[in-house]
């Protein structure tokens, strides 16, 4: 198949991944450089790393610096996507925090730090990019999800309620813009290897007990999201609309 034909061909494309510098959204922008798209990375850490990636593989790259823990800096971050690589095809809401404390001992201090990263900017960034994406009459917005955008989980009240916050707007976005050639979509990756998840790989009992569910009986890889964002990238999910798709190696299914 030529690219002209490839449905999952990202050529021309320019997609903005927040908290690429390392774990799920450096895997996410590779992959999407991969199938031809130009990155733009938004963070506070400066993502040297997927930069050589990326243009590795031929692609153009911008990283913007960032605090995401508030919205003062979403419209900027469009404005210099654009400035720097011509437009914005695709946005990519992938950064993300997390706190672990008994839901009785938990601070109003950790719930707004979690849910201002997780649910409050990713909602507000994808308002100033919907706009631009609206005006050009398409684009595709990827939310990063989680397991606990379906169940509770334990000792992460704010993490919980975030990503199950990331659902509703994902289904709510979709509702309103899929008329209008903008496809909004969410990836709920499982138990993953990155950062957030340390603290629960280094208790024995919990990773055994998380491994013993997964039916493909190891945790995922960064690596293995990528398809699922080239996917709900492409023209070959324009008729998906308002999903949350697990990438869990079966973990929903036991």
């Amino acid at each position: 198949m030529n690219a002209a034909n490839n449905p999952f061909n990202l050529q021309g494309k320019v997609a903005l991944v927040t908290g690429a510098n390392t774990g799920l959204g450096q895997a996410i922008a590779i992959a999407l450089a991969a199938a031809g798209a130009d990155i733009a990375a938004a963070g506070t850490s400066a993502p040297d790393e997927t930069k050589a990636q990326v243009l590795a593989l031929g692609r153009s790259f911008a990283a913007i610096e960032a605090n995401l823990s508030s919205i003062e800096p979403v419209q900027r971050i469009v404005e210099e996507t654009i400035e720097a690589l011509g437009g914005i095809d695709i946005l990519v809401n992938n950064a993300g925090t997390i706190r672990r404390c008994d839901a009785v001992d938990f601070t109003e201090a950790d719930w707004d730090a979690v849910m201002d990263v997780n649910l409050k900017t990713a909602f507000f960034l994808s308002q100033a990019a919907g706009r631009r994406m609206l005006a050009a009459g398409h684009g595709k917005i990827i939310n990063i999800a989680s397991m606990l955008s379906f169940q509770g989980g334990i000792r992460v009240p704010s993490y919980t309620a975030s990503k199950h916050g990331i659902a509703g707007v994902t289904k709510l976005l979709a509702n309103e813009w899929a008329s209008r050639g903008i496809n909004v979509n969410a990836i709920a990756p499982g138990y993953m290897v990155t950062n957030n998840t340390t603290a629960l790989r280094n208790d024995e009992t919990r990773n055994r007990d998380i491994l013993a569910r997964i039916p493909a009986a190891r945790w995922g890889e960064a690596k293995d999201i990528g398809g699922a964002a080239v996917f709900l990238a492409s023209a070959a999910s324009d008729y998906v609309n308002g999903i949350v798709l697990p990438v869990d190696g079966g973990w929903l299914a036991r």
